[in-house]
This record gives structure tokens, sequence and C-alpha cells, in this order.
């Protein structure tokens, strides 16, 4: 047996050590530098305890709406900031809230703006940013038929206000509670994660805020349901345990593009089966969520942030869209005075 023994020239051992060093520098920035990209992505809002009450809703956006149509208003107010600052002062519970801290805050605006009040106060950036995800495009310019009261005649006005409607259309009834975070068995022990409508089979579901529909079609915990993106991307609305055999408004599918106030589908009790189209549900009624989306990371996953929406409801009661039977022939329902808002485009 023989060993040979090999000597390298003195140059190429120099060189294979730079090249070792490079291609180490190189592996080693690299890795700094998705680190400090994984950590600048990891930078957005992973929780929201939503719980502004009705009241505090309706009375900021008075004064928001209020303002912008008035000529003589000496102050633009916006309900965000006007909620957000109100957070900071409650730390963030608005069972304290009281119109007269609303008075007392619309006092100071007349003298300095919201920014030179808000410089100081730790959290309100984050409360401004988690409101903002909530309630973003719930007020704003928009365009709406209206009828003439003398004839039959419509026209489009152009409006600056409250542009979200109420799930459940006009001149239907129902009733609900605050039932946000109560127990659920059905499959496993759970929390309920929106809130439930009670109303009659077949009552005409509408978009609550316009958006693109995500998805379309049968889950075993919510029946046929449909779920809304917002034009933000920041809002996805859910509407579960629609109608057995004819859950949706015709024409709906995945992908199309509803404006806030159309007939998106009817109220049912189906659901909590594996198997299509089954009512298992014991009363009829309306499953309505809102899962706020600050990163994509947080959809269909445990980061899932859904809000209590009791609130919002009773909020909305006030603004519902009118429908009528647009299909004899289907028993489908369409809305009667059409609606664009800034987000929409023909």
């Amino acid at each position: 047996m023989f060993i040979y023994s090999f000597k390298l020239p003195k140059n190429c051992i120099i060189i294979s050590i730079v090249i070792v060093i490079l291609i180490t520098s190189i592996f080693i920035y690299s890795f700094a530098d998705n680190r400090e990209n994984i950590s600048s992505d990891n930078d957005f809002i992973k929780w929201v305890d939503f719980n502004v009450t009705a009241s505090a809703l309706q009375d900021t956006a008075k004064l928001d709406i209020d303002s912008h149509n008035s000529e003589n208003s000496p102050v633009l107010y916006n309900w965000i900031e006007l909620l957000a600052y109100l957070a900071c002062e409650y730390g963030g519970d608005f069972k304290n809230y009281k119109k007269s801290d609303l008075d007392d805050l619309t006092v100071k605006l007349q003298d300095t703006s919201i920014t030179s009040l808000t410089s100081t106060l730790k959290f309100y950036d984050y409360y401004y940013e988690s409101y903002s995800a909530v309630l973003g495009n719930f007020i704003g310019n928009y365009s709406i038929e209206i009828q003439d009261s003398s004839s039959n005649k419509t026209s489009v006005v152009h409006k600056y206000g409250l542009k979200a409607f109420l799930p459940i259309a006009k001149n239907y009834s129902f009733n609900h509670y605050d039932d946000f975070g109560n127990s659920r068995s059905y499959g496993f022990k759970r929390t309920h994660l929106g809130n439930d409508l009670m109303g009659n089979i077949g009552t005409p579901i509408v978009a609550v805020e316009s958006g693109v529909v995500e998805h379309l079609g049968w889950n075993q915990y919510g029946g046929w349901r449909v779920g809304i993106r917002s034009f933000d991307g920041k809002r996805y609305f859910y509407y579960a345990h629609l109608r057995k055999n004819h859950p949706y408004a015709e024409n709906l599918q995945e992908g199309s593009v509803v404006k806030a106030g159309d007939v998106i589908g009817y109220l049912g009790m189906t659901g909590y089966s594996i198997k299509e189209n089954v009512n298992n549900i014991n009363v009829p009624h309306l499953h309505f969520g809102i899962q706020l989306i600050f990163d994509e990371s947080q959809v269909d996953s445990p980061n899932e942030i859904w809000i209590n929406v009791y609130h919002i409801i009773e909020f909305l009661k006030n603004n519902r869209s009118t429908v009528y039977m647009s299909n004899n022939k289907t028993k489908d329902y369409s809305r009667v005075y059409d609606f664009w808002d800034n987000n929409f485009t023909e």
C-alpha cells in the first residue's frame, strides 16, 4: 500500500481561504437581513378588544357627519380620532363612556388640533389603527338613489354620511343579545365569535359594507355561508347559517363585487353537519361576525382576530336597505335604491 502526500501551492490555499470567508460573510449577511425582515414583517397589531358602545358610536358619528355637512362648522371631526382619544381616557373600556367627556373633547378641539392633544398619549396610535380597521369605510362620501315624493321617479344624490347597512333588510324583524364569547360545543369546545340575529327563514340578508366575495359555500359549522372582504382588506364579514336549498342571492359567486346594502342571501338554520344542506341549527338566525386582518398571516390561522359586533349591530339599526322581490320565479330579492361609494366603480 502506497500513501501519497500532496502539497498544495501556497497561492491556492490563500485563494481557498478567501473564498470560504466571502461565502460565510454572504450567508451571515443574508441571515441577518432575513431576520430583520421577519422582525419588520411581524410589526402589526395582534389583538383588538373592541367594546365601543352603540351610544359612543352614535354620538361620534353624528359629530363627524354634521361637521362635514355644515358650511359653518369650525372643526371637521373624524369619529375614529374622537373614539381613539376617548379610548385612551378610558383605558379602552367604553363602559365608562359619558357624553360629557365627548363634549369636553369637542371644546378642546376648538382651540387645538387632535394631533396636539394626542401627542403624549401612549396608546393613541394603537387605538386609532385598531378602530380604523373596524370602522374604516363606515362613514364617508357616497351616492344613492332617492325617490321623488310627488312621482315614481328616482334621482341620484351625493352625500357624506353613514354608508354601512344593518345585515337584516328593512321592514324585517329580528332580535339579538350580546352573545359574543359564549360557549359552543359542536365539533369541539370553543367560544362564539359573532352575534346571532334571530329572525324568520327567508329574511333577506344584505352586505354591511361594499367588498369582494371571498368565500361562498358549505362550512360544517356555519352551514351555507358568505365571506366578504372589504376593499381595504382590513375587514372580513362573515354571514352564516343561510337558508337551505336557496341560500344565496341569484348570480352571487366567489369574486363578485357587492355594494353595501346589496342582497347577498337569505336567513336560515343550516350547519353543524359535514353533509351539505342540512338544518342542524335549532333556531333560525343569522350568525354575523367581523374578522380584522392587519397581516395575511392572520387569515385561516390560530391568530385570527374576531371582534364583538353587538354594539355595531345596535348602531346600524337606523340604516337599513329597502328590498323587493325582483324575480317572482326564483323568489329572489334585490335592493330598491341603488348605491355607490367612493371605493366602487361600475
